[in-house]
C-alpha cells in the first residue's frame, strides 16, 4: 500500500506472524531482491485500542510511528472486513491514535483524516541535545554550512528547515549529515520547506532509516507546526502541503493537538517466495 507514495508492505498479523521483523524488513524493501518498499508494517492485535501497527524502516530500524501508514491501515482494516467502524483508535509506539475513515458511495475509504494528538516541542523529549526551552530557527553546522532549523516531534524527531528552490536540493549527499548529526540522539528526520503563502507548503523529505521518500505524514505535520512557531503559518487553519508524491492536508490548532487529512491506496496483495526471512 502507499500514503502519496509512501509504500510500506503490510502484514495481517490476524493471519500471520512474523519472527524476524527486522531482517525481513531488510530483504523485502530492497528494490533489487525482494519487493521494494520503504518499509515493513505489520497490522496487529491490540490489547489497548481496535488495532495496533508496528512499523520498520528499510534499514530494519524499528520506527515509532509512521502518518501515511496510519492511513493505510485504516483503508486496509475497513475494506478487509476486519471493522465496520468508521471511527477507531490505533495503538502505536508514540501512543494511541484516533482514526476517522470517509467511504465514497461504494464503500471504499477515499481519505482518513488521523488525530496525530500534540506536537513535543521540548527539545529532551524529541530528543534533541540541547538545554533551549523550544529548538526554533535555530543556527546548525550542518557539514559546514548554517542552517536555521526548527525541531518537532510527532511521535518521532524532525528538523525543519524553511529554504528556497527545494527541487535543485541533493538529498542523497546532504541527508545523511542531518540525519546523522551529533545534535540528534536518536538520529532525525529533515524535511525541506518552500513556502508557497501562509496556506501552502512544498516539503521534501530525508527520513532516517530510509533516505529521501516520496512522502512523510509524520513529516508534513511537523512541518506545520514549525511553520507556525516561525510565522509563516496560524494556527486553526488548514494548511496544503505539497510532497512528491501527492497532498496533505494539516491542521494545527491553538491547543496543540494536530490533524492530517489525506489519501491511502492499495497496489496489490501476494505471497512472497523469498526464503530465510522467518
Amino acid at each position: 500500500m502507499h500514503g502519496i507514495g509512501n509504500d510500506y508492505i503490510y502484514i495481517n498479523c490476524f493471519e500471520e506472524k512474523v519472527e524476524n521483523p527486522e531482517h525481513v524488513s531488510v530483504v523485502l524493501s530492497d528494490v533489487r531482491k525482494g519487493i521494494g518498499s520503504d518499509g515493513l508494517v505489520l497490522i496487529m492485535p491490540s490489547d489497548k485500542a481496535d488495532f495496533r501497527m508496528r512499523i520498520f524502516n528499510a534499514d530494519g530500524s524499528e520506527a515509532m510511528m509512521c502518518g501515511n501508514a496510519t492511513r493505510c491501515i485504516g483503508k486496509y482494516v475497513y475494506e478487509k472486513g476486519l471493522t465496520d467502524k468508521t471511527e477507531i483508535t490505533l495503538e502505536t509506539n508514540s501512543g494511541i491514535k484516533y482514526l476517522t475513515l470517509f467511504p465514497d458511495s461504494e464503500n471504499r475509504i477515499e481519505s482518513i483524516r488521523v488525530d496525530m494528538n500534540s506536537a513535543v516541542l521540548v527539545p529532551k523529549d524529541i530528543p534533541v541535545n540541547s538545554e533551549l526551552d523550544r529548538f526554533v530557527s535555530v543556527p546548525v553546522d550542518v557539514n559546514g554550512t548554517e542552517y536555521k532549523i526548527t525541531c518537532v516531534s510527532m511521535g518521532n524527531p524532525h528538523a525543519v528547515i524553511f529554504t528556497e528552490d527545494i527541487d535543485n536540493l541533493d538529498l542523497e549527499k546532504n541527508g545523511p549529515y542531518f540525519e546523522n548529526h551529533s545534535l540528534f540522539p536518536a538520529r532525525i528526520n529533515t524535511e525541506f520547506i518552500e513556502v508557497t503563502d501562509d496556506k501552502t507548503l512544498r516539503m521534501r523529505v530525508w527520513e532516517r532509516g530510509s533516505g529521501e521518500t516520496h512522502a512523510c505524514g509524520t513529516g508534513a505535520c511537523a512541518s506545520v507546526v514549525a511553520a507556525v512557531l516561525n510565522g509563516y503559518c496560524r494556527h486553526d487553519e488548514e494548511v496544503l502541503v505539497h510532497l512528491r508524491g501527492g497532498d496533505l492536508k494539516i491542521e494545527y490548532r491553538s491547543d496543540g493537538r494536530v490533524f492530517m487529512t489525506g489519501p491511502a491506496e492499495f497496489v496489490c496483495d501476494g505471497e512472497t517466495l523469498i526464503s530465510g526471512i522467518g
